[in-house]
């Protein structure tokens, strides 16, 4: 798995990001400044991690979706290939237009750092193969803006087509609107583009990958990843 990781001013988990991707595939990914207006050659996946990209002036992702890169990234994706957006890498890519919705301020207004539980709803998926469908992770979150919105026709098209693919949960993967932390609309959590080659989530699969760390449930997207890529080569 050839992975480029890249950062924005104001992104801090490219580091987190960068150390699951080589645990799990054996190599260095590149890290993309911004400014490049390429991405490097024979790439597999595209990650945009989390952090507070132009401290978040504006709209969270909004000057970061603007930024030279994105324009090959979109080229990228619009080719078959893999885009990861984590956390403000899941607001870039809305913003961006390469996912649909915006995610919105929590819905209490505060912002949210704890471990919380989510359904993999599908696993059969590049980003879940590494799963069962019904399996509940345990991952961290952290974000202010986490709480996924968007018109009823774009909510009832991601649940008809089978798009949400993370949903917060209890731990026994039961829905309940004490463990939907930041309101997020049918507690989803993570969703696929029509293509299914690009996925943006809030929680931090890259800091459980671990066992040193706590719970290493966030290391089954980067294998699943690592393994789906090695079969399609």
């Amino acid at each position: 798995m050839k992975a480029a990781v890249v950062v924005f001013p104001g992104i801090n988990r490219e580091c987190d990001m960068a150390r699951a991707l080589k645990l799990a595939s054996g190599r260095e990914p590149a890290m993309v400044w911004h400014a490049e207006t390429a991405l490097p050659a024979g790439i597999d996946i595209v990650v945009l991690p989390g952090g507070f990209s132009y401290g978040d002036y504006l709209r969270c992702g909004a000057i970061a979706a603007r930024a030279p890169i994105m324009d090959a990234v979109r080229a990228f994706a619009a080719k078959g290939g893999l885009v990861l957006g984590v956390c403000n890498g899941f607001q870039i890519l809305c913003e961006a237009g390469l996912l649909p919705g915006v995610l919105m301020r929590n819905a209490r207004l505060k912002f949210i750092c704890r471990n919380v539980y989510l359904r993999v709803e599908r696993s059969d998926t590049p980003f879940t193969r590494g799963y069962n469908a019904g399996q509940v992770i345990c991952v961290p979150t952290a974000h202010g803006e986490g709480n996924y919105v968007a018109d009823a026709g774009t909510v009832a098209r991601l649940e008809g087509e089978g798009r949400v693919i993370f949903r917060y949960t209890a731990p026994d993967g039961a829905r309940a609107p004490e463990w939907n932390f930041n309101g997020a609309t049918n507690a989803i959590a993570g969703i696929i583009n029509e293509r299914g080659n690009v996925l943006g989530m809030m929680p931090h699969p890259e800091n459980h990958v671990e066992a040193a760390m706590g719970p290493a449930d966030g290391r089954g997207l980067f294998q699943g990843l690592a393994e789906h890529l090695d079969r399609a080569a």
